[in-house]
């Protein structure tokens, strides 16, 4: 395997150093002996919870103690806090309340109730955080302009560990990292289904979003969207045994949308992970066609995936939401290069089971497939590739790839 300048190896030992440690400069444990432990109030207890946490270094939330947040929390500025949340923070489904005052996030037009952010952060205990999603799916289903928030984004933040928590039922994505820095998540638990007819349409479990140096290790998500999406501008993120149930798979992207947006995406390395009942699983995505911006995906693996019953278990889309004839006339200013899946094996619910389709003009390099076992349970498994060189001891399982 070949390495960028930042070499992945340094970082899967810099992360796994993270995950037994805490970041690279370690959340301090408060040296205070101040705390504070909530008590649920029977009504909105944002104000108390807000309050103690800009008091005191470390804020507990106990065992069978269930807060009532019904108005949004700015918690950004902090240094040196532990949030320890043992019980459960649910978020009131005031769908008027929160469509007014919920806090706007411009990336994908986007909103969240909770901003979590500054520097030495330790946000653990075991407890919940509750979307209560279950009313925001429905409305959703007869509004598609709603815009549901985001449980937890954790913005303009260094130094952060967030771990063993359970999230349940977001109106929307789980987590947003946002211009974060250091920032690891150890032992999450997501679970969003839909006890309707309504999906819980895209309820990622996490977005990396102008951020360096992320971890998300040793967690299982079951939801309705990306387990994990790496969006612009995300660099030196590694994702590392996760188990993911009903997802959009591990995701580079979308990229490249909007005139004038240069996205990078660089130096990640996901492994370690299962796929299951899951739209795809390892992907890649760029925008073509005219009027859209440009980037650079680089350094990116893809590493021991068990992949079972997966749409598309392999996947690069370089024409994406582009049909061909604009694809060829317009090709992705998002250029694709040093790409690795490596250990990728399971089943496929379609007869191609591994798709690798680039703009035309040389825009996917140095793409390489290794020890790939994948099979499609109704017939013979095919595998498609158009407009690159594939290369490693699996590429012979690809015909000649089709040029357009």
């Amino acid at each position: 395997m070949r390495f960028s300048s930042i070499s992945l190896v340094a970082a899967a030992l810099f992360f796994s150093s993270v995950v037994a440690k805490g970041p690279s400069k370690e959340p301090k444990q408060p040296v205070k002996k101040v705390s504070c432990i909530l008590a649920a109030s029977g009504g909105d207890d944002s104000p108390q919870f807000l309050a103690a946490v800009k008091a005191c270094p470390t804020v507990t939330i106990p065992k069978a103690t269930t807060l009532n947040i019904a108005t949004r929390l700015n918690m950004t500025g902090l240094r040196d806090k532990h949030i320890s949340l043992q019980g459960t923070i649910r978020f009131k489904p005031d769908i008027p309340y929160w469509t007014g005052n919920a806090f706007f996030i411009p990336f994908q037009t986007q909103v969240t109730f909770w901003l979590l952010g500054g520097q030495n952060i330790i946000f653990d205990g075991g407890g919940t955080l509750d979307g209560a999603g279950q009313i925001w799916w429905d409305t959703f289903a007869t509004n598609t302009t709603l815009l549901r928030p985001i449980i937890l984004t954790v913005f303009q933040a260094k130094d952060v560990l967030i771990n063993n928590i359970n999230m349940i039922n977001g109106p929307e994505w789980h987590n947003l990292v946002n211009e974060g820095q250091n920032v690891v998540y150890n032992n999450i638990n997501i679970h969003a289904v839909s006890n309707s007819t309504h999906g819980a349409s895209n309820t990622d479990g996490w977005n990396v979003y102008r951020s360096d140096n992320v971890a998300i290790t040793n967690s299982v998500i079951v939801n309705g969207d990306d387990c994990v999406a790496f969006k612009p501008n995300a660099t030196n993120v590694l994702v590392e045994n996760l188990d993911c149930t009903g997802s959009h798979g591990i995701s580079v992207g979308s990229l490249g949308q909007f005139p004038g947006v240069f996205d990078i995406v660089e130096n990640v390395l996901a492994r370690n992970v299962k796929m299951t009942k899951a739209q795809n699983g390892a992907r890649i995505k760029a925008w073509a066609g005219p009027n859209v911006g440009g980037g650079i995906v680089k350094n990116i693996t893809f590493e021991n995936f068990v992949e079972t019953a997966v749409d598309n278990p392999v996947i690069i889309d370089q024409c994406y939401m582009t049909n061909a004839t604009a694809c060829a006339q317009f090709p992705s200013n998002t250029f694709i290069q040093d790409i690795w899946f490596n250990n990728i094996t399971g089943t496929g619910t379609k007869a191609v089971v591994a798709s690798l389709s680039c703009s035309p003009d040389g825009r996917c390099s140095d793409i390489n497939v290794n020890d790939i076992k994948l099979s499609f349970p109704s017939g013979t498994a095919k595998y498609s590739c158009q407009n690159l060189n594939v290369t490693g001891d699996s590429a012979t399982l690809f015909p000649a790839c089709t040029i357009t």
